[in-house]
């Protein structure tokens, strides 16, 4: 039995699979360990999609995944590479020459062949650009001067245009000249005047359908979202999701056609987009999931000191109240309840306003009716909260004034949190601050300071 056969036998079942399997990843494994022959790899690993490679040799040591490249030759092609983690795929771009770097830039699409140059830094970009071809690299020059996260640096050049003059004939004629070269992939044709601005857009679909005399500019579809080079690809992304678009055309300052941006770059921008938010409200800037210790470890400590500086200054609230934490012992034991409910009410506030910013549903028309809501739940929370920790602390140390108290504490600082949910998003937002950088920090500090100042007054004033 050679090493193919014997590679299929050992997981036929994952290889039958959509993706990864544990099985598939413990033989690669367990094959790099024993030294197994090339064969042995490139039969577990042809039938997986480029993105199923990427997953695995992310999963993979530094060591392991050096080797596994090594032997994988060509199943480790330039697509591959658009799939990576920006932290793996920095590490695998270090071991490359600029003559392969260069290859894999000429066979990628255009758009995913900007997103590999904009992750090196100026030199390596620049030393990689002198080594393509003079027409791809003014092209690439070009759209690395769009501002980051803008459209022009989302889009492909690839795209399929046609004269509003020319009947279906003829342009189902022109996409079957072998002469031509069209993009793999298209889903519309995007219909352009002599000045080469889109003036509508035909599906491939309706194209099929319709009888050769019929002319273009008879059924393309002029109502079009048409997309500037410098639009933030958020609010792209926005448009795609909005409108249900599959594709649209980007046009320079001028109105001149420059591009397309296609829905799965879309996808990858709303994953990306969402992800971005998740880690800066953890107090997280980037994913450092695949960084070394010493890297993860920077990245998170500035976060950490600032919220540090923030407990802090709950302390200093809670020093306030001393000579009534000596006296009444219960308050120390039952103090953090009314933080921690604060903290997490105000966070579910927060969550749900970040969110609602990034996706322009909530706005300056509708904020007053929104935070209104958000502090009315949470004064009903409040009063529902209240009542059951207040009837605990009452039965718990057999004292009504403090179950009381605890209970009007829980109130107050329930109706800050639902507030302050949705009052700091919005004027981070106003500040023209990114809402999720900062938010839970100061979110944080007020549940806890008027948690601490509501529950410890209450208690000094009316037990002492």
């Amino acid at each position: 039995m050679d090493a193919t056969e014997t590679a299929q036998e050992i997981d036929v079942d994952a290889l039958d699979r959509y993706g990864l399997s544990e099985e598939l990843i413990d033989d690669i494994e367990v094959g790099l360990l024993e030294s197994k022959p090339v064969d042995y790899f490139q039969a577990l690993l042809e039938p997986l999609h480029a993105a199923d490679i990427a997953d695995l040799l992310e999963q993979l040591s530094g060591g392991e995944r050096e080797q596994l490249i090594e032997l994988m030759g060509d199943l480790f092609d330039a697509e591959v590479y658009s799939h990576l983690d920006y932290t793996v795929r920095e590490d695998v771009v270090e071991d490359l020459d600029t003559e392969k770097m260069a290859e894999i830039v000429n066979d990628l699409a255009s758009d995913d062949a900007i997103d590999f140059l904009e992750d090196l830094d100026e030199e390596e970009q620049r030393e990689l650009l002198d080594a393509i071809p003079a027409e791809d690299r003014a092209f690439y020059e070009k759209h690395l001067s769009y501002p980051d996260e803008s459209a022009g640096r989302l889009m492909q050049r690839e795209v399929v245009t046609v004269p509003s003059f020319w009947t279906v004939g003829q342009t189902i004629d022109h996409m079957r000249d072998k002469k031509i070269e069209l993009p793999d992939d298209f889903y519309n044709l995007i219909i352009v005047d002599p000045s080469h601005h889109p003036v509508g857009m035909v599906k491939l679909s309706k194209l099929l359908r319709t009888k050769r005399p019929t002319p273009i500019a008879n059924i393309m579809w002029e109502d079009m979202k048409i997309i500037p080079v410098n639009m933030d690809q958020e609010d792209a992304a926005y448009l795609f999701r909005q409108y249900g678009l599959v594709e649209a055309p980007v046009v320079e300052e001028g109105g001149r056609l420059v591009g397309v941006i296609t829905v799965d770059d879309i996808v990858e921008v709303l994953d990306e987009e969402h992800e971005e938010d998740i880690l800066k409200l953890g107090g997280v800037k980037e994913d450092d999931l695949y960084s070394d210790v010493v890297e993860t470890t920077r990245l998170r400590f500035s976060w950490l000191l600032v919220n540090l500086g923030t407990a802090i200054a709950a302390s200093l609230v809670i020093g306030l109240f001393e000579t009534a934490l000596e006296k009444v012992v219960a308050l120390a034991i039952l103090m953090p309840i009314v933080a921690s409910m604060g903290g997490n009410a105000g966070t579910q506030t927060l969550t749900v306003a970040v969110r609602a910013l990034a996706t322009n549903e909530l706005t300056t028309s509708n904020a007053f009716r929104i935070v209104g809501k958000e502090v009315l739940v949470g004064g009903i929370n409040g009063i529902l909260f209240a009542i059951l920790m207040g009837l605990v602390s009452w039965a718990w140390f057999q004292d009504p004034a403090l179950g009381g108290v605890i209970a009007c504490a829980m109130v107050v600082n329930m109706l800050a949190a639902g507030l302050a949910g949705t009052l700091i998003p919005l004027g981070l937002e106003k500040l023209g601050k990114d809402p999720a950088i900062a938010s839970t920090v100061f979110l944080t500090t007020i549940t806890d300071v008027v948690g601490f100042f509501s529950f410890l007054g209450l208690a000094a004033w009316v037990l002492l």
